[in-house]
């Protein structure tokens, strides 16, 4: 193949340099020409025909100028993240949550929207299109400039050639070419990811999968799930629904903690935490019930004795995953893991411990609020990002 003529030109290093001083921008915040000089390793004229280029381009302003030290003061530039900007957004059965993404993954107002019970009236167009539109509205930005969607979904879509959406979460959405319907009615670039697998991205970026070479997420909620990051890479498996242990049958030794109990979901689900409210003396009809119910104040006891239970039912359940995988750590996560916190990860080891040969370190979440929808975050910030770099090229070749 013939090496591209633009190679090695002028115009392609000033385009390479150009890139570069974008992305410390980007990765450092505001800085001044002598610290991008140091940063890149360019010279002070080279920096400063960067610079001009970026700000004709429109990529980069001047944000003042230093005080404060000796001698005369410098401009301090910073990235425009003003365009162009990405959603990140997800839901389940009955709320949407969504925020506006720029290049720096920086904090923004999250929308919440709840969403209709009946299946007639539920529509992945319809409701991306208003998760957009109300967290566009919510930042004070134009959704115009929205080019890119990460949508968390309780489920997995199939990345052969069909898409099959598999979720039984979310009623209405079309359960083949999912991804294609968004794109095209949308036109946007849209990405659809396993909401457990945010959790882990999550996880990885802030929270207890931070200093972790291979790290196991158990979610643990009305539904279970888990993901597997190894070395900052996830494992979605062939066909995209690695992790999806909830129909998985448990073990005798399982099974004889509750005998009504055939699969993971059962021991440990939504159905599991409100049977074992109502066992330890709370009136509860179902998860969401028991949830609340269990996080008051005074209840405090019947908490104890129900997260002391769910914590052996729940070694049984990661004992697959810990003979798959053999992680450094095991994150519990998802609303029942928050609820229960570091005692409750502390149970689950000793359970583990007990039953098997395995010694991971089990830890509780460190991603408090969220942490699907932070998730998204970080992976449609990434791909704001590349586009912002992308666009380099072209001003810096014009």
């Amino acid at each position: 193949m013939a090496a591209d003529s633009t190679t090695g030109t002028p115009s392609w290093l000033g385009a390479v340099n150009d890139r570069a001083g974008l992305a410390v921008l980007l990765e450092r915040g505001p800085l001044t020409r002598n610290r991008i000089c140091e940063l890149v390793g360019v010279s002070k004229p080279t920096a400063s025909q960067m610079m001009s280029r970026l700000l004709a381009g429109g990529l980069i302003e001047e944000r003042g100028r230093t005080s404060g030290s000796a001698g005369r003061s410098a401009v301090v530039y910073a990235a425009r993240t003003d365009r162009p900007l990405g959603v990140a957004l997800d839901l389940d059965a009955f709320e949407l949550r969504a925020t506006v993404v720029d290049a720096t993954g920086a904090e923004r107002p999250v929308v919440r929207i709840p969403l209709p019970h009946d299946p007639t009236e539920r529509s992945a167009v319809e409701e991306v299109s208003l998760a957009i539109a109300e967290a566009s509205a919510a930042a004070g930005t134009d959704p115009g400039i929205v080019h890119s969607v990460c949508v968390g979904i309780p489920g997995y879509v199939d990345p052969g050639e069909t898409g099959e959406l598999f979720s039984e979460a979310l009623p209405g959405w079309p359960v083949r070419g999912l991804k294609e319907i968004l794109e095209t009615e949308l036109a946007r670039t849209v990405h659809i990811e396993n909401d457990v697998n945010l959790a882990a991205v999550a996880e990885r970026q802030h929270g207890a999968g931070v200093d972790s070479d291979v790290f196991a997420l158990l979610w643990l909620g009305n539904g279970v799930g888990a993901s597997f990051d190894v070395a900052g890479d996830l494992h979605r498996g062939a066909f995209g629904g690695a992790g999806e242990i909830g129909f998985l049958p448990v073990s005798v030794a399982a099974n004889a903690l509750d005998p009504s109990a055939h699969t993971a979901q059962d021991l440990v689900g939504g159905r599991a935490v409100a049977l074992l409210a109502r066992r330890h003396g709370l009136e509860v009809s179902g998860y969401h019930a028991a949830r609340s119910a269990l996080a008051e104040p005074g209840a405090g006891a019947a908490r104890a004795a129900v997260f002391h239970d769910l914590a052996e039912r729940v070694a049984h359940v990661a004992l697959p995953l810990l003979a798959t995988l053999d992680p450094g750590h095991l994150v519990l996560a998802g609303p029942s893991a928050s609820l229960g916190g570091e005692p409750f990860a502390e149970e689950v080891g000793r359970g583990i411990r007990r039953l098997s040969r395995w010694y991971p370190e089990v830890v509780a979440t460190r991603v408090d609020r969220d942490p699907v929808l932070v998730g998204a975050r970080i992976m449609v910030a990434a791909r704001v990002r590349e586009e912002l770099l992308d666009t380099v090229a072209s001003v810096s070749l014009a």
